[in-house]
């Protein structure tokens, strides 16, 4: 009896075990060729708020992720921020195999009140982040500068070596798009495909000369039929310049800009499909209104 106990035991076991190993690997596969995803949380986060950033990032286990934190020092090192800044913004970077391109993610949308989703994108690829998920998060409104600053330091913990100017001219970049989208007749979305198409064009014409930059420039802007006051022209132009001068190539990420400008087209062309049908709407009730007072009348 006891033996034929032990026997179905063992039968109950042997078919339990792949079950088991099944639910091991249900769990996120870890990339050994580049290791745990990075999580860079701003130090100015108090631990239920840092809780909340795990739980947007989807991480359930700390032990599945590489952590770091973003501090004021960097911020200044980076950016050449205000070394008594608060920093809240977190991110998660998930590296790809060359040629996955870069995907940039912002998980709370709500509190990030400044940097979109397409100026971070051209901001890192004037860095030389090519190929990652970046996963940007906030339990509070923040402008978003400590996660920009997290995404370089976790680059330069893995060794990646980027560029301390490229990152400070990505900066300029972010500064001048958010300060531009500010502007009447200009949005975040206007202005990120107007930095694309500046890019793509000086990775298909190569500028050798600052006036070159300035024609490419002009172009674009008459192309987008964008009004700049010349201050602000001139802004653009230093940046774009300053980057000609830094050697940055932007040819190695020509397909993505050309990919960020055309999604960026079909956000403005879906926002005015919206709009146009908001005002139809708007119209319809309008002189519905009227008709309906003129019966009284």
């Amino acid at each position: 009896m006891k033996k034929t106990i032990f026997f179905f035991l063992c039968l109950i076991l042997l078919f339990q075990a792949p079950y088991a190993w099944a639910d091991s690997n249900e769990t996120e596969t870890i990339n050994e060729k580049f290791g745990l995803p990075i999580v860079v949380y701003g130090e100015t986060l108090s631990t239920e708020q840092r809780k909340l950033v795990m739980q947007s990032l989807d991480i359930t286990d700390p032990s599945t992720v590489r952590e770091l934190v973003v501090t004021a020092k960097d911020l200044v090192y980076y950016i050449d921020g205000d070394p008594h800044s608060n920093l809240y913004s977190s991110a998660k970077i998930t590296r790809k195999n060359s040629g996955e391109g870069l995907t940039v993610v912002i998980n709370t949308p709500e509190n990030i009140t400044e940097v979109t989703t397409d100026i971070y994108k051209n901001a890192l690829l004037t860095a030389g982040i090519e190929d990652a998920l970046v996963e940007v998060t906030s339990p509070l409104k923040v402008t978003g500068h400590s996660a920009l600053v997290g995404i370089y330091k976790a680059y330069d913990e893995e060794g990646a070596g980027l560029n301390k100017e490229h990152t400070e001219v990505a900066n300029e970049e972010l500064e001048l798009a958010t300060e531009l989208a500010k502007q009447e007749g200009l949005n975040q979305e206007v202005v990120s495909e107007l930095l694309a198409e500046i890019k793509t064009q000086m990775a298909e014409q190569s500028p050798k000369t600052k006036e070159e930059i300035v024609k490419i420039i002009d172009e674009q802007l008459a192309s987008h039929n964008i009004q700049l006051s010349e201050e602000d022209r001139q802004l653009l132009i230093d940046l774009f310049d300053k980057m000609r001068d830094l050697n940055i190539n932007f040819d190695n990420v020509k397909s993505q800009l050309e990919d960020l400008s055309n999604a960026i087209q079909d956000k403005i062309s879906e926002a005015i499909g919206d709009q146009n049908f908001l005002d139809t709407v708007a119209a319809f009730f309008k002189q519905l209104f009227e008709d309906i007072k003129s019966i009284f009348k």
